[in-house]
């Protein structure tokens, strides 16, 4: 952080700008750092913060009180950048390209869908058909329930079983 230079008229009893920039800027870097999180950015406010107090230090009556005056400068700068920043959004008459994911090969796209099927048939019958009303036949888990004659509770604890017992399945390991 550079240091701006002293004002031209001094206060013999107060300290000079740049001596008391010196001697609180790491202070005041605390305060910038905590009011923004890129420590660039807080370089920056803290030296518009300064640059302000700068301009206003013959202005300043008790300069015992810069470190408030300081404080409320990064402060008030702060919410001024907050406020005045860009949202980069612009309307535009045609959506961008969606991004292209390389097509699945057809081969194995059904190869793994053979293999699901038949370690859904290898699920106990009870279990087999939870799955297949669930994800097969896309049924929420009440219209399962209600249609097998069970509670809910019992479809979603047998779905989970079946699940695991499906991500164990030998055939689809070498799939994961």
């Amino acid at each position: 952080m550079t240091t701006p230079v002293c004002p031209t008229a001094s206060h013999a009893s107060y300290p000079s700008f740049s001596s008391y920039v010196r001697t609180r800027g790491s202070v005041l870097m605390r305060t910038a750092r905590s009011l923004t999180a890129n420590p660039c950015d807080a370089e920056d406010l803290l030296q518009t913060a300064l640059a302000k107090t700068y301009q206003a230090w013959d202005r300043i009556e008790d300069h015992r009180a810069l470190d408030g005056y300081v404080r409320r400068a990064l402060v008030n700068t702060r919410t001024s950048q907050w406020r005045k920043r860009k949202v980069d959004e612009f309307a535009c008459d045609e959506l961008p390209e969606p991004e292209v994911l390389p097509a699945a090969d057809p081969a194995e796209a059904q190869a793994l869908r053979d293999a699901m099927w038949r370690a859904v048939t290898r699920l106990p019958d009870r279990q087999r058909a939870m799955v297949v009303l669930r994800y097969y036949e896309d049924l929420s888990e009440a219209q399962t329930a209600e249609l097998l004659g069970v509670s809910v509770g019992t479809v979603k604890s047998a779905v989970s079983r079946a699940l695991g017992k499906l991500r164990e399945d030998p055939e689809l390991v070498p799939v994961r």
